[in-house]
């Protein structure tokens, strides 16, 4: 049986660094033949026609056919995984409302057209920014699809969050895990390591005594997380690819795969019925642990008045975009 996966933005710097992995079986299975569909807008198609050249010319094996499209119901049929990078970038001297509007009006088509051709299991991930409300607005667009099956990318932050404490430990960032990336893909993003555990020289320490250093770690630490991505455009004048190419991965293999027994990984996922007292009906970031290609929120963590109020400063933002957002659904 082969695995439909389509990646919209294709011809992106994302896609660029996004579809080799995905073609040689780094995220669905080393065994697993996969058909890979590749949206772009049209004046791209010149662009996607190389990239395509390209995954012919790596020769591999599971990758058994290539559709580049500029159409919906070629893109969207049958899928079993939609990872929708595409998006309408900020220009400079754009207004954040406006960028929504635009957004709204590409995942209102873009769910529309999952509700109409994928499966009803199709897995879809978001990464166009602003990533947890254009999940929302998908979501939204394709009502028999189950909430559960979208979900944002915070893996980046997670991974930039685990990565931050290695590097301050002096060990590998596999030695690092239960970090959490609380709410919105944005600034307000809650990275927390109150859970986090440490394995220094084969002992697992709580974060904070591994670091001793709560100064940075409730400071500069979460600072350099929530600032990172405006750090990589300043330095490469473009934003980051490589390593949010490698987050898709992480987030998509383990969908398919499942959760390390004991560890959890943050992901943008419908709040409804959510332990933490985080508003209803937003995509907002929670650890999760996923068994048989399903996720549940991690319950049961220690939530201290520090974290809270981080939480919820998240939680407004993604409830003011949501608003802001579902006026604009009328309309586009």
């Amino acid at each position: 049986l082969l695995t439909l996966v389509l990646v919209t933005g294709a011809a992106g710097q994302i896609a660029y660094s996004l579809l080799f992995s995905i073609a040689k079986g780094d995220v669905f299975g080393k065994e697993q033949p996969i058909i890979l569909l590749l949206l772009d807008i049209t004046p791209m198609l010149p662009v996607l026609e190389g990239v395509v050249m390209e995954l012919q010319d790596c020769a591999l094996p599971l990758l058994r056919e290539i559709v580049p499209t500029d159409k919906e119901e070629v893109a969207f049929k049958d899928l079993d995984a939609a990872i929708l990078v595409g998006s309408m970038p900020r220009k400079e001297g754009m207004e954040r409302k406006d960028l929504l509007k635009a957004n709204v009006a590409i995942f209102k088509s873009q769910g529309a057209a999952l509700e109409k051709y994928a499966k009803k299991t199709v897995k879809v991930l978001v990464v166009g920014n602003p990533a947890n409300t254009n999940c929302l607005i998908a979501a939204k667009s394709a009502p028999s699809i189950p909430k559960e099956n979208f979900s944002c990318l915070t893996r980046l932050d997670h991974n930039r969050a685990r990565s931050q404490v290695a590097m301050r430990c002096g060990v590998p960032a596999t030695h690092v895990k239960n970090v959490i990336i609380w709410g919105n893909h944005s600034s307000t993003q809650y990275p927390d390591v109150h859970h986090c555990l440490v394995n220094m020289s084969g002992s697992e320490l709580a974060c904070f005594d591994a670091v001793k250093d709560d100064a940075w770690l409730k400071g500069d630490f979460i600072a350099t997380v929530q600032q990172r991505g405006a750090a990589v455009i300043k330095a490469r004048k473009l934003s980051s690819a490589m390593s949010a190419a490698k987050a898709i991965c992480d987030h998509m293999r383990d969908i398919w795969t499942g959760t390390p027994e004991g560890e959890f990984i943050s992901m943008g996922v419908y709040s409804s019925g959510n332990s933490y007292g985080v508003p209803e009906d937003l995509i907002y970031s929670f650890p999760v642990q996923i068994k048989d290609k399903s996720w549940k929120i991690v319950e049961g963590l220690a939530i201290n008045d520090f974290s809270r109020t981080k939480m919820d400063a998240t939680a407004a933002e993604l409830m003011e975009e949501r608003d802001t957002a579902v006026t604009f659904l009328s309309s586009v």
